[in-house]
């Protein structure tokens, strides 16, 4: 474990194993520990860099409302924090499948394979008229949260029930000790300000899957079978869109790497090349 300035921001980034490199990106509200179960399989023959985004995990807070091109550039300098250099086999969860896809997009030369695990799919999006009046009730919510004292209060409470609600497999198998970060009001303040950001994020994409092509690499679309046909219909969409393939983990939720590690760390080892 350790922690890496960025921006003038505290990153926490945690490597580990040996191998052919790969980067792990968790979905909004999650920390680095949901990829625990994904890292031991992993962890054998690969090397594998997960971290927090700001004002997730241990990470310290956003320095500015977060943008897609912006956030690739922090797996970039995640990246180079850590000395690795060569192309990388990057992962990005929900939310974060669009940092990673325009990851791949704006550092071609340093992507190896693109996995989306469940990732947030907007086809059709612009940018809210009142984006910056959203970010500031954002903000304030998160004042008011922290004045009220409640993440101290009920904030690993919220997290468990947000987990249980986003899996198939049960409940959340976090130990205390991890789920304390939940505490914070920096992490509630995170996940407001990332959500808050949404839409023009997922915009920002669409403009620049416009501008900058992706780069020939395997990109593997992994969906939670249990999404329902209308969401594997989305998820089937996507990986028509970026020329990769769909794999289904069946009877797994939103949380596809607490319910089937398995398959996340198969799509990971087993990519399937592009097609000609």
């Amino acid at each position: 474990m350790t922690f890496v300035r960025i921006d003038g921001v505290p990153h926490h980034v945690l490597v580990e194993g040996s191998g052919p490199p790969v980067l792990l990106s968790a979905g909004l509200g999650m920390a680095w520990f949901d990829w625990d179960e994904v890292v031991a399989l992993l962890a054998p023959h690969c090397t594998v860099v997960r971290f927090d985004r700001p004002g997730h995990g241990l990470s310290g807070p956003f320095p500015a409302p977060p943008t897609v091109s912006g956030e690739a550039h922090r797996i970039a300098a995640v990246l180079d924090a850590v000395g690795v250099a060569g192309p990388v086999t990057v992962v990005g969860h929900s939310i974060a499948g669009f940092h990673a896809e325009a990851f791949a997009r704006l550092h071609p030369e340093r992507t190896a394979a693109l996995v989306l695990v469940d990732s947030s799919v907007e086809p059709d999006v612009r940018v809210p008229v009142a984006a910056g009046a959203r970010v500031a009730s954002a903000r304030a919510g998160g004042a008011v949260l922290a004045g009220l004292g409640l993440p101290a209060a009920v904030g690993p409470l919220l997290r468990r029930a947000a987990v249980r609600l986003s899996r198939t497999g049960g409940g959340d198998p976090a130990a205390a000790r991890l789920v304390r970060c939940y505490r914070s009001s920096r992490v509630w303040r995170g996940v407001l300000l990332e959500n808050a950001r949404y839409r023009p994020v997922a915009a920002e994409l669409l403009c620049l899957r416009d501008r900058v092509p992706l780069p020939r690499v395997p990109v593997t679309v992994l969906a939670g079978g249990a999404g329902g046909a209308g969401w594997l219909a989305r998820q089937r969409d996507l990986a028509d869109v970026l020329g990769g393939v769909l794999r289904v983990a069946e009877g797994a939720g939103h949380l596809v790497m607490l319910d089937d590690a398995g398959a996340v760390a198969s799509a990971v080892s087993s990519p399937t090349p592009p097609l000609p």
